[in-house]
């Protein structure tokens, strides 16, 4: 009997035992699953946020292949044709999210290296063509220069007039071409090619008109008040300036139009005024013609066009090596106005007309003001149309071209012969000139410039220091 109980007791015990024991793997078992759940939300997470990252990625490589895609085939192709046309925009970033990034820097970088390496290259080659040119154009240059001077001395030598004709077309058709080979050095940084002596500023204008087609039209108007000269170094450099100026005035004009060029004398220098009636120059064109006219920047052979026009970079390195100036503005006239401005100091002088007399193809000068000349014997202005071109192309390389002489129509049974030509009142005017102008030394005439400067600067000074006047022109009371 005893032993029944026990045994219930200890199957009770064990019952109780494997309860427990359940129970415990039971929370055991929650917590697991808890803790699985929780690793398994957390890589769920993690999952998530890497698959975003990617797309992140993904998408932020597209569009950096897209931006080298638009560097390669926009903006370095643009970049290339700006280098040669400033007017030409080169386009920025295509996302602007990349704006600042270390992608930004880069592609900035790349533009600086292959604009400088264009650049460099450019500048390499157009030196070599510029030098190859000089070399040619000096050579060809030379030999139209032997050229011109055979045919002048085939102009004295044949009196038959056919042939002298001949010749002058010859000769004028020898002018142009050495012209355009003379501008075209200029601009590879030639040196002009021709040495002169001081000649009358009158005498260059008049020699410069002679090289061009259309010199007939141009009409001179000598307002110098003294017997003013370019200084031997700068006769042709500016002989090529007003050529050019005068070019582009008949080019661009009618030709019927005249073409007027006024000599004017001011305090500190001279100029050359050249005013067209033609169709003129819009605002753009006058800043590109400035831009070449002033002669700063370097300039490349590929920005003169195609064809090439040379004469404005000509004009333009002449005067940065020279020391004179050219300004283009529209013309009141409706056309262009060009103006040559010659500084005194040191690009002029005065002449001494008794000993080295101006040359009879020269426009009279203005001189009213002078009390040594008689106003019976000089006009109050003079103008005049140039000469045919083989007789006014030697006025700048001979200022004392008294003795020129020209071909003459014969007689029937007479040889032809040649004579002077002499406007009517030149014989007058030599008896004027040899009573009224006494002798002067050459230190005086050699000084006479400085001395109109210095009169100026001290009338300035005398005119600062005075009182100030009315508008009558009396001193107020």
């Amino acid at each position: 009997m005893t032993s029944i109980p026990e045994a219930l007791l200890w199957c009770l015990s064990a019952g109780t035992a494997a309860a427990v024991v359940l129970a415990a793997l039971s929370i055991r078992a929650r917590g697991q699953r808890a803790g699985l759940r929780t690793r398994l939300s957390a890589a769920e997470e993690r999952n998530s946020a890497t698959l975003h990252s990617n797309t992140e990625l993904s998408a932020r490589l597209r569009a950096t292949e897209a931006e080298i895609r638009h560097l390669a085939g926009t903006r370095l192709p643009d970049l290339t044709l700006a280098l040669a046309h400033p007017h030409v925009p080169v386009p920025g970033l295509k996302d602007a999210r990349f704006a600042g990034t270390e992608t930004d820097h880069a592609l900035s970088a790349v533009l600086e290296q292959v604009s400088d390496a264009i650049t460099k290259e450019r500048s390499r080659v157009d030196a070599a063509a510029q030098s190859t040119l000089r070399g040619a154009t000096t050579t060809i240059q030379a030999l139209l220069y032997q050229l011109q001077t055979v045919l002048q001395e085939m102009q004295h030598r044949y009196d038959d007039p056919s042939v002298a004709q001949d010749l002058l077309n010859a000769d004028f058709l020898n002018e142009q071409a050495l012209r355009r080979i003379q501008a075209t050095g200029v601009v590879c940084g030639a040196w002009p090619g021709l040495t002169r002596e001081d000649s009358y500023l009158a005498e260059l204008v008049v020699g410069a008109t002679s090289r061009l087609r259309g010199y007939e039209r141009v009409q001179v108007s000598n307002q110098l008040r003294d017997p003013v000269a370019v200084v031997a170094r700068a006769v042709e450099p500016i002989a090529i300036v007003v050529t050019e100026l005068l070019a582009n005035a008949l080019h661009h004009s009618h030709r019927e139009l005249p073409v007027t060029i006024t000599l004017q004398q001011g305090n500190r220098g001279a100029s050359v005024i050249v005013d067209d009636y033609g169709v003129g120059m819009h605002d753009d064109e006058i800043k590109a013609a400035m831009e070449l006219l002033s002669g700063d920047d370097s300039l490349l052979l590929t920005q003169l066009g195609d064809p090439p026009r040379s004469g404005f970079a000509a004009a333009g390195q002449l005067v940065r090596q020279y020391g004179f100036g050219v300004h283009v503005e529209p013309s009141p006239y409706g056309g262009v106005r060009a103006v040559v401005y010659i500084p005194g100091d040191p690009l002029l002088t005065v002449l001494d007309e008794s000993t080295q007399p101006m040359s009879v193809m020269a426009p009279l000068p203005h001189r009213s003001g002078m009390p040594e000349r008689s106003p019976s014997a000089l006009p109050t202005g003079a103008t005049t149309t140039p000469p045919p071109p083989a007789a006014a192309s030697a006025a700048p390389a001979a200022p004392s071209a008294a003795s020129h002489e020209a071909p003459a129509q014969p007689a029937e049974g007479e040889l032809p012969r040649r004579r002077r030509r002499k406007p009517v009142s030149e014989l007058d005017e030599s008896a004027e000139r040899t009573e009224s102008i006494p002798p002067r030394s050459p230190e005086e005439t050699g000084s006479r410039w400085a001395a109109l400067q210095r009169g100026t600067e001290s009338g300035r000074a005398a005119a600062q220091s005075e009182p100030p006047r009315s508008p009558e022109g009396n001193a107020q009371s």
